[in-house]
């Protein structure tokens, strides 16, 4: 399981996905340039595919790398916070 990053932390992941994020998909990430990021529309994604494409980005598309950024527990947080209602 992977650890949880600190309180502080969590508020500067979460200011980078409003702030660096938001542009590609949507204010309160509902999807705009981007697929929505809700949690209903990310159920039926396995954690793994999130993981690896925050970690590694898609090619072709805008979404980039976040491995400079993030340790790899704080993207798998980052992961399970985002398919909560969190």
């Amino acid at each position: 399981m992977a650890a949880e990053p600190a309180a502080e932390r969590q508020t500067e992941i979460r200011t980078l996905l409003q702030n660096s994020c938001g542009g590609c998909y949507g204010a309160t990430l509902q999807g705009a340039m981007g697929p929505s990021l809700q949690p209903a529309a990310l159920a039926s994604k396995a954690d793994d595919l999130l993981v690896e494409t925050i970690t590694n980005g898609r090619k072709g598309t805008m979404m980039s790398s976040w491995k400079a950024t993030f340790e790899p527990d704080e993207i798998k947080w980052l992961v399970k916070t985002l398919k909560s209602s969190k």
